[in-house]
């Protein structure tokens, strides 16, 4: 491990401990697994909405890409803001259907998220599970289930444990729904593996995030991965202010490529099961001089090495990249743990 100075220490001793919480949101699953079941069955629900504010948001996009692969339903990810503002354009179609609102929160008092959940239920559409990592709050008062994880709590502005512990609850919350109790047994190894990932790999992503000479970044996932591409550019912003998208994979051929220079990092969340397509992409964007980072469970610039099932093993793609952005703030003089313009929790004054 390097040497840290107090400023980002926080943010980089929350990306290296974020596989304790990773376990502890794992056991939460576990432990209420009899309980969450019996709530899924009574509920006797027709689809499922993630929603959550920033990070929170992209969590929703990736989680509710997973439901929809393991259980088989209907399932989308909405920013509370828009769920708030737009009840209509946001699920009006819903009026009459059973419905699950699944509520993500690091604090539990993000102002959107709150205001959207109590209309929710003010609109008599369905329940609302609430997974956070503070069980006293506001928004955990409102849930009619509560997953909390206290492991992933921080102090810095940018998630990192937080969001990759709330990740994993729902992961295993959609496998433990699933009736996959394989893909929970197999969720057990994920701290380990994540453990080896971070030695492993700290260094490279070091290298890459302090090489000032790349002045944008672009972060390439497709089916749950997506939300996950999100998340890791918002790390990269966040953080380093500097230029950074997230795209599917295909999408990026269509005009956003027209970007990539010698100057450009193109950084591919590979899969398994369409690994042939999105290797493709990435060859063609380094034709065109770009630097390309390739992450996927083998044969990549970082490999998991894990032999986990796909659909659970995701968390695997963010401690490295998360470190690639702590490394660059750090570069570019700037304090990882207190973000250009931001504050933890974003707090407004809404009528819900």
């Amino acid at each position: 491990m390097d040497n840290h100075t107090e400023v980002g220490l926080a943010t980089y001793h929350e990306i290296i401990t974020q596989t304790d919480a990773w376990q502890e949101a794992t056991d939460v699953v576990v432990s209420q697994a009899s309980s969450l079941r019996a709530f899924w069955q009574d509920g006797q629900y027709d689809n499922v909405v993630f929603t959550g504010c920033g990070s929170t948001y992209y969590l929703s996009l990736a989680a509710s890409s997973l439901w929809q692969t393991l259980m088989d339903m209907p399932a989308g990810g909405i920013p509370g803001g828009e769920l708030y503002l737009y009840p209509l354009a946001s699920y009006g179609s819903l009026e009459g259907r059973r419905t699950l609102l699944v509520a993500v929160s690091r604090s539990g008092t993000t102002s959107e998220t709150i205001a959207a959940a109590r209309q929710f239920k003010a609109r008599n559409l369905g329940d609302v599970m609430v997974v956070t990592n503070y069980d006293d709050t506001p928004l955990a008062e409102l849930g009619d289930v509560t997953i909390a994880i206290p492991a992933g709590q921080e102090k810095s502005v940018a998630q990192t444990r937080s969001f990759a512990s709330m990740y994993v609850a729902t992961t295993a919350l959609a496998a433990t729904l699933a009736g996959e109790d394989r893909l929970v047994e197999a969720m057990k190894e994920l701290p380990g593996q994540g453990k080896k990932l971070i030695s492993s790999y700290e260094s490279l992503a070091k290298t890459i995030g302090s090489n000032l000479d790349l002045d944008r970044f672009y972060f390439l996932g497709s089916g749950p991965r997506y939300g996950l591409a999100c998340e890791v550019n918002l790390k990269m912003k966040e953080m380093t202010l500097t230029h950074s998208e997230p795209f599917h994979f295909f999408e990026f051929r269509h005009g956003p490529m027209s970007m990539v220079t010698d100057t450009a990092a193109v950084v591919g969340l590979l899969s398994d099961a369409r690994r042939g397509y999105e290797q493709a992409v990435m060859e063609e964007m380094a034709g065109l001089g770009g630097h390309t980072l390739a992450l996927g469970d083998s044969d990549v610039d970082i490999s998991f090495d894990s032999q986990l099932p796909e659909t659970v093993r995701n968390v695997l793609y963010l401690p490295v990249l998360q470190l690639m952005a702590y490394y660059r703030a750090r570069a570019k003089d700037l304090n990882p743990d207190q973000p250009t313009n931001l504050s933890a929790v974003v707090e407004l004054d809404l009528d819900a």
